[in-house]
């Protein structure tokens, strides 16, 4: 029994992973190992914070979620967050803290996800990646969270970030 690799492409890699647990005995696990990714709460001067509303064909459906991205081979979360919010929104943030990170679903993958909030934005000049379909959208953070509530908002790391943002704003 050894591992093995099933598939190995741009962004993930499957490996199938024999682990020895308690009892003493190898286990089959599936395992993905997924690129990180870096994903900004950005947040204007009158609350409203930006959204993208991009197709996933995974779920066969148009999702809206913070820009987000994968972080280059070298580059450093913040980065790829700042990078991110540019090519898919037009603005840039002045001001960047890390907010939360966390494995999306480490019972089968790696994938990390860092969140930054980033505020005081600017417009800045930046073209969309060509394989990118990306509506831009603006919401009260509220309206944000309401819709998280009410599963209008699914994304993980969009979730995530919206209730991360909205502790530190209102720590109570």
């Amino acid at each position: 029994m050894t591992d093995r690799e099933i598939y190995s492409g741009r962004i993930l890699k499957l490996l199938v992973k024999y682990v020895v647990l308690a009892d003493g005995k190898p286990h089959l696990r599936e395992i993905v190992e997924h690129l990180p990714g870096a994903a900004m709460v950005a947040v204007d001067a009158s609350g409203q914070v930006l959204l993208v509303r991009q197709p996933r064909p995974a779920v066969g459906a148009a999702v809206l979620e913070l820009p987000a991205g994968l972080i280059d081979p070298g580059e450093e979360p913040i980065e790829t967050a700042r990078r991110e919010l540019v090519e898919e929104t037009g603005f840039r943030a002045r001001v960047v803290e890390p907010l939360v990170a966390f494995y999306t679903s480490p019972g089968f993958t790696d994938e990390l996800i860092h969140i930054f909030v980033g505020t005081d934005l600017e417009e800045a000049c930046a073209a969309q990646d060509e394989e990118e379909e990306i509506e831009v959208v603006r919401m009260p953070v509220e309206v944000a969270l309401q819709r998280v509530m009410q599963a209008e908002i699914s994304d993980a790391k969009t979730v995530a970030g919206l209730l991360a943002y909205a502790r530190l704003a209102n720590p109570s």
